[in-house]
């Protein structure tokens, strides 16, 4: 049986680090909202901030301004380029190997918990048949990977 206490405590870390994950970036965008320049609506091409007073820039002396920027060069071409789809594919074996060492990670804990002293029989039991089906899924997430290293990245959509 569990104390009230705990449960509550327990209740109580969570509620708090759900606060702090919505103030941290609303925060942010409030923080943003009033100290990042404004476009004067009298003078288009100046800028100023609201609390950042004395913080006035004036864009009419950089005419390249809005276009598009290539480490100080100057744009060639149109920004659409074609890439090729195989490209996605070293992202997505990242996320199968990233996976993977996370289950492997699992069944290092559900190992040591089935040979931790005092462990009987039924934890040993269990342990085998939970690192059983985490065999099995690390199989599927290898043969997947076998697949896409044996096509060579040859995808046709």
């Amino acid at each position: 049986m569990v104390a009230t206490g705990d449960v509550s405590s327990a209740y109580l870390a969570v509620g708090l680090m759900t606060l702090i994950g919505f103030a941290m970036p609303f925060g942010a965008f409030l923080t943003s909202y009033f100290v990042r320049p404004r476009v004067d609506p009298a003078r288009p091409h100046k800028t100023k901030s609201w609390l950042l007073e004395g913080y006035e820039a004036d864009h009419s002396l950089y005419p390249r301004r809005l276009s598009t920027y290539e480490c100080g060069s100057e744009p060639v071409g149109d920004a659409m380029i074609q890439f090729h789809f195989q490209y996605y594919w070293y992202a997505i074996i990242f996320l199968v190997f990233d996976v993977a060492f996370m289950f492997m990670a699992l069944g290092g804990m559900v190992t040591n918990a089935a040979t931790v002293e005092g462990a009987g029989q039924v934890e040993r039991e269990l342990a085998i048949d939970r690192l059983l089906i985490l065999l099995t899924f690390f199989a599927v997430m290898v043969a997947g990977v076998w697949h896409v290293f044996r096509k060579r990245g040859r995808i046709y959509i």
